[in-house]
């Protein structure tokens, strides 16, 4: 009863396929639950390469034993998108992706979603969860004078003069 009433979306998955998942983790999603049980994690994802590059992030803290967590941009079913809390924990860290329970906090009445590219969404994620350029280069797989273009370029897009502003521009708070 607990897992099916929690106020956050709760999903297992083994190899990537969602095998198990609360009506909280559906609703969120713009989906019934019978839709996702058995389906590929893909599903979720607004491409295939977000879905690749969305895998190892976090992986190697899951295998550590630890539990990670960020915040990103997922699509709904309709396609609009949304930003959420993303937790994870892997009870088989030797292979995190056999089986992980991760839970899901819709995050749009706090931090209304803006229009960006899959690779601006890329490094507001990563800038939102506090890393650098050299370590958004290494988890994205890209060079770090391309993050810093891009850093740039979310300035200048949203008229701000730094990364705090940018994010706190984004999350709706003052800034």
């Amino acid at each position: 009863m607990a897992f099916e009433l929690a106020p956050v979306g709760i999903v297992l998955t083994e190899d990537r396929m969602i095998r198990a998942c609360n009506t909280t983790f559906a609703t969120i999603f713009g989906y019934e639950k019978r839709e996702l049980i058995d389906q590929s994690f893909r599903m979720l994802y607004a491409s295939n390469e977000e879905f690749e590059q969305m895998r190892d992030i976090g992986l190697r803290t899951l295998r550590e034993g630890k539990p990670y967590s960020d915040e990103r941009i997922m699509p709904r079913k309709d396609g609009s998108l949304f930003w959420c809390r993303v937790r994870a924990h892997s009870p088989t860290p030797d292979d995190p992706l056999r089986r992980t329970i991760l839970s899901y906090a819709d995050l749009s009445g706090h931090r209304p979603y803006v229009s960006l590219s899959v690779r601006e969404r890329q490094i507001i994620t990563q800038l939102s969860n506090g890393r650098t350029s050299k370590e958004i280069a290494r988890q994205i797989d890209i060079s770090p004078r391309t993050v810093e273009f891009y850093r740039s370029r979310l300035l200048k897009k949203f008229k701000v003069s730094n990364v705090t502003e940018l994010l706190a521009h984004l999350g709706g708070a003052p800034e």
